[in-house]
């Protein structure tokens, strides 16, 4: 992202926000009028041009107005949105709801889908949390296919056997690869995941590719198993300009119903270990079903004994501090009741 002036920061903020309130392209006189910046309004719209060049503004077809890239949005997510909350009495209000409820892990997810769905006016989802196995490295074999080709077989303490061919950089004999498997053998013994990846820098370079492999298997290993899912609020964003032609709302439902899609997005997105708010703008990902969208999801829980994730979906012009806030905040509170609740 290019460094941008102060002024121009100003501009792109109020754009941003005014877009957000209003789904109408922003011209400069809406600037000007509402916001008094004390500058002319042909001053405001050299900037909003320049911000347009820079890829953080466009404008819809012959519209005076401009609208946010999706550029623009990350650019105001991380750098002038700062820290948001929720604000105080809503906070209470949320918690108060939540001790109210019966001490019930269904109660509490589907408090959760409806407290994030009405916080954000958007569409939210919760899953159940899952327990994590702790994966602990046993053993493993390495042997050869032919050429540069070689199967990994990884057995983990408790007896499952995971099996990978992997592409080495280089040729190497059944003996070879026999010798460099004792020596991982004796590196990463009774290791978890990270700690195979802790001692990647200690090994060579053909060694260490064979532990980020076991590695990723064994986080992969760790990971929960697929849960229930709790949603609530599709009206929310069913009733949102970008979402009222046919084919989009459709597009938004499927998107929210189809949990393995969900699911894929959250294993790409959110690492089992991973901490903080995600969010995911528009075009930015690989999945072309999320264009018109934004995602601002979590990981919740107890990290390495039960964990579940939660999120909010919306237009791109979604209003970002309430959800993040929303989604920060119900994350880190469902994450105390399972802590409470299950002794960990």
């Amino acid at each position: 992202m290019r460094d941008l002036t102060a002024r121009q920061q100003a501009i792109l903020g109020l754009v941003i926000r005014e877009y957000i309130a209003t789904a109408t392209p922003v011209s400069s006189k809406v600037i000007v009028e509402a916001y008094g910046l004390g500058i002319s309004s042909a001053t405001v719209r050299n900037e909003m041009a320049r911000l347009e060049e820079l890829g953080y503004l466009t404008h819809p077809h012959t519209s005076a107005g401009r609208v946010p890239t999706d550029q623009g949005y990350r650019y105001f997510v991380e750098r002038l949105l700062g820290e948001t909350e929720l604000p105080l009495a809503e906070r209470r209000m949320i918690r108060h709801q939540f001790h109210q409820a019966r001490p019930e892990m269904d109660q509490w997810l589907k408090l959760s889908a409806s407290v994030l769905a009405q916080a954000a006016q958007s569409a939210a989802w919760i899953t159940a949390p899952s327990a994590i196995t702790q994966c602990l490295f046993k053993h493993l074999e390495l042997i050869s296919i032919r050429d540069s080709l070689a199967l990994a077989v990884l057995v983990l303490q408790g007896g499952t056997v995971k099996q990978r061919v992997l592409t080495l950089t280089r040729p190497l004999s059944q003996e070879e690869l026999s010798r460099m498997a004792t020596h991982l053998n004796e590196h990463f013994d009774g290791l978890t995941a990270d700690e195979v990846t802790a001692q990647l820098m200690r090994l060579s370079a053909l060694e260490a590719q064979v532990g980020e492999l076991v590695a990723e298997i064994m986080g992969r290993s760790g990971e929960p198993a697929r849960s229930e899912v709790y949603r609530n609020g599709l009206i929310n964003i069913l009733q949102q300009p970008e979402f009222a032609e046919g084919q989009s709302a459709r597009q938004v439902f499927e998107l929210l119903e189809e949990s393995s899609f969900l699911e894929t997005i959250l294993v790409d997105v959110l690492a089992p270990a991973a901490g903080g708010v995600q969010v995911i703008i528009g075009g930015e990902g690989p999945w072309e079903e999320l264009s018109d969208c934004s995602l601002v999801l979590s990981r919740y829980g107890v990290r390495r004994h039960a964990t579940g994730n939660l999120g909010v979906l919306g237009p791109r012009r979604m209003p970002y501090g309430r959800a993040i806030s929303a989604v920060r905040y119900v994350a880190n509170l469902m994450s105390e009741l399972i802590h409470e609740l299950y002794g960990y």
